[in-house]
């Protein structure tokens, strides 16, 4: 066929210039690694494929958890409430979040390049990785705010110009995850549909999303299909524990009214062979502490 004739691409992740919401199924892998190729088994990767996240409990140890927590809370002291990439609540100047923390301190440098993370998401991705976004998030005790339902890959392809969904987050535990705190919470088998949302991004979308994201999230017929189908899982433990999660899986979190805070440190590891490319619903890529673009690889140990 001549290249005049030659229809157009379609991108198979297009969202937020629908006018109804729709649901499609994935058309990627979502394991591209096999047993033997990093640390995880043939059952947890066949868990993974499956569920779109595995929970491996005590993966680091008390000593090189209370390091992590000193400079966790080290951070947040420190920083600037006003600076871009740190996020206070929506109705103070509590730290809510950090995020570019694998260019600001050595501990979390490290412990981006650590096996136990790096090395279970090369395995998972198939390819060398680099780090695409690194966060700590804080919720303190009684009054952490909610993390409402979401799929990650929704945003960082509309915005970030992520291709395809070839990324794995990992949540390293800093505080006990217990039913009282606000944990994590996941949608088993979510990650194998797509969901469409309403809405153009408005410019600068980030700079509300971060505090209340509303643009980007599905309905509630979504959800309560998709946990029909699926049910609520939130994984609970002890920290240094690690939730390994695909970057299509829906999840979210409820707000600690609790007196016990949840914190954890967060990496997200995207395929070298997925690279940003324009954003594909947005004028503008977001800013770089959102998605790292120069990041180089990560290297192995």
């Amino acid at each position: 066929m001549c290249a005049a004739n030659a229809q157009p691409l379609i991108d198979p992740y297009h969202s937020r210039d629908v006018p109804r919401e729709e649901q499609a199924p994935r058309v990627d892998p979502v394991v591209y690694g096999k047993p033997g190729d990093g640390p995880l088994s043939a059952d947890q990767l066949a868990d993974f494929e499956r569920d779109g996240f595995l929970f491996l409990p005590s993966l680091f140890s008390a000593d090189e958890v209370l390091e992590l927590q000193k400079h966790a809370a080290g951070l947040a002291k420190k920083v600037d409430p006003d600076q871009d990439w740190v996020i206070a609540e929506p109705d103070s100047r509590t730290v809510r979040s950090v995020f570019k923390v694998h260019r600001l301190d050595e501990v979390f440098v490290e412990l981006a390049r650590e096996p136990r993370l790096a090395g279970v998401a090369r395995q998972i991705l198939g390819s060398d990785v680099s780090v695409h976004q690194s966060r700590i998030n804080f919720k303190p005790g009684f009054r952490g705010k909610e993390f409402y339902w979401h799929s990650d890959f929704e945003t960082w392809h509309v915005e970030d110009g992520m291709p395809r969904p070839r990324a794995v987050s990992a949540s390293i535990i800093l505080t006990p995850n217990n039913e009282f705190n606000g944990p994590l919470m996941l949608v088993p088998g979510s990650h194998k549909v797509y969901v469409r949302c309403v809405g153009e991004t408005p410019e600068d979308n980030y700079k509300s999303s971060l505090k209340k994201q509303e643009i980007g999230t599905p309905s509630v017929d979504a959800l309560t299909a998709m946990v029909r189908d699926g049910g609520i899982v939130a994984p609970k433990g002890e920290a240094g524990s690690v939730i390994f999660f695909d970057c299509n899986t829906m999840h979210g979190s409820a707000g600690n009214i609790s007196p016990f805070p949840r914190n954890n440190v967060f990496f997200v590891y995207n395929s070298l062979e997925n690279a940003l490319t324009e954003p594909f619903g947005a004028d503008k890529p977001r800013p770089d502490f959102l998605g790292d673009r120069d990041a180089p690889p990560v290297g192995r140990l």
